[in-house]
């Protein structure tokens, strides 16, 4: 039976899951989000023993399902190899009384990469199944891994070209030479004065501006995004929250059917929505717990039912989470809304015009799967060398907020479930902030001399990903205001008027 896809403020026009992926963000500015969560249809015993591949293609084929089993599984194939360091591709490792689902063993070493790798495949299988013949420029802004990722995985693909905005002075150093040094002939990194905020509104009003489109339309481009906006971004992200599962249960860790906790480091909230998504296909998660740095917009959330962008925002060594307008979130007001697309879209209205708007009673009360709560610059350092000092483990920044979370969770509630935190990036992306935490004094060191320092400590080899950055040139050097980002999409597509 096919699944069909709407948007989260529009109910009235349904598409398949391929044409989702082509338009990444619906016409009206909406989500698209399936007509309803697919349950799974292979038990829980059987997952255990699947590979990583194998576990992608069961949970895909539910919301996917336009696409044939050929073609989807040459998308995992093609997604799912030798690009990643390790066969398990998203390890589990216990350290300090929990299990850190490690999804950083991509080609950018940052958990975007589990559904990056994956989505040019399905983009462009889409563009064939629905006969486009425009080129697709994909269109993203990032607050540090992102725009790494989906340049990765789509530089020099065929019929594709990729534009990434991220925030000049808002991201890692290591994740800027990243960007920056990105080869490929159809990829393109634009630096703009704002935060991570200003770039995600500068591209949705992009795409939300009519007469660009039909533009765009004339001179055989169209537009998507790489953002987790898009559907083919979050589906696969679901993937990952399962095979921990099927691998905790492999492993004789929980019992079947017991039930696990999962946190996860949250500032756009697709990684956590998907985690949200895999526990109504069936996987037994009781508690999703959100964790955030200082810009706790969505810790508020969940503890008062009023989210509130009207607030300072703050820059932190955990950049990936600063973040004040969590887009994905209008997945999850929509479902608590009971799909009702003109109470969505009003609660939108009133975010894009005064910054804020509050749920219903009965809206909050649907949310009691969720915890939310913050750690703190200094608590995130601090997490960072205890982990390591009890266990040798070296989180990134990022992944500390989360562990800190969780600890505050089980002082604060006494619950003792087994627990999966989403590991999201390596160490080696935030290497001066972790030294600065686990071994300070290496003010003087650069940043890639940390890298080395960092490897002694540890014992793990620099990825590739790092020492291919080291003496890379500097290919992508244009900065832009805000106000200037539709213009520099004009002048790439050389369609300036």
């Amino acid at each position: 039976m096919e699944l069909l896809y709407r948007s989260t403020r529009n109910h009235e026009t349904a598409v398949t899951a391929s044409q989702a992926i082509l338009q990444g963000l619906a016409g009206d500015g909406g989500l698209f989000v399936p007509d309803q969560i697919p349950a799974l249809d292979v038990s829980l015993e059987k997952l255990a023993g699947m590979t990583y591949q194998e576990t992608a293609y069961e949970v895909m084929k539910l919301f996917l399902t336009d696409f044939t089993e050929e073609e989807l599984k040459r998308c995992i194939a093609c997604a799912y190899d030798g690009k990643f360091d390790t066969p398990q591709i998203a390890p589990l490792r216990k350290a300090d009384e929990a299990w850190y689902l490690e999804l950083f063993h991509g080609a950018t070493i940052a958990f975007k990469d589990m559904a990056l790798s994956i989505l040019p495949y399905l983009m462009t299988t889409a563009a064939k199944k629905n006969q486009v013949k425009n080129e697709i420029v994909i269109l993203t802004a990032t607050s540090g891994d992102t725009g790494k990722a989906a340049l990765a995985g789509f530089a020099d693909v065929p019929g594709t070209r990729i534009i990434v905005f991220y925030p000049k002075n808002g991201v890692s150093p290591i994740q800027e030479k990243q960007m920056v040094t990105q080869k490929g002939t159809n990829t393109y990194v634009v630096g703009i004065t704002g935060n991570f905020d200003d770039a995600q509104s500068g591209v949705k009003k992009i795409f939300g501006d009519e007469t660009l489109r039909r533009e765009m339309n004339a001179a055989g481009f169209q537009f998507s995004s790489a953002n987790s906006i898009n559907i083919g971004r979050l589906v696969p992200q679901i993937v990952y929250y399962v095979y921990a599962y099927a691998k905790l249960l492999a492993g004789g860790e929980i019992e079947p059917g017991e039930k696990i906790n999962v946190t996860v480091p949250t500032g756009n909230f697709g990684n956590i929505l998907a985690a949200c998504y895999a526990k109504h296909m069936g996987i037994p998660i009781e508690k999703l717990i959100c964790a955030s740095n200082d810009n706790k917009v969505l810790v508020d959330f969940f503890r008062t039912g009023a989210y509130d962008r009207n607030r300072k925002f703050v820059l932190t060594t955990s950049p990936s989470m600063d973040i004040l307008i969590s887009s994905n979130l209008e997945r999850l007001i929509y479902q608590i809304a009971g799909q009702d697309a003109k109470k969505n879209a009003a609660l939108m209205e009133e975010l894009s015009r005064k910054g804020r708007y509050e749920i219903t009673p009965n809206m909050m009360a649907k949310l009691g799967d969720f915890y939310g709560n913050y750690a703190t610059e200094q608590e995130a350092a601090e997490e960072i060398a205890l982990v390591y000092r009890k266990a040798g483990y070296v989180l990134d920044t990022h992944t500390a907020v989360a562990s800190r979370v969780y600890r505050k969770y089980r002082e604060e509630t006494g619950d003792g479930t087994k627990t999966v935190i989403a590991s999201t990036a390596s160490p080696y992306k935030f290497t001066r902030s972790v030294m600065d935490a686990i071994e300070p004094g290496h003010e003087d060191c650069t940043d890639f001399e940390l890298v080395d320092r960092l490897s002694a400590l540890s014992g793990i080899k620099v990825p590739r990903a790092i020492e291919e950055i080291r003496t890379a040139p500097v290919l992508h050097d244009t900065v832009v205001e805000t106000e200037g980002m539709k213009d520099a999409v004009l002048s790439i597509l050389k369609m300036n008027r």
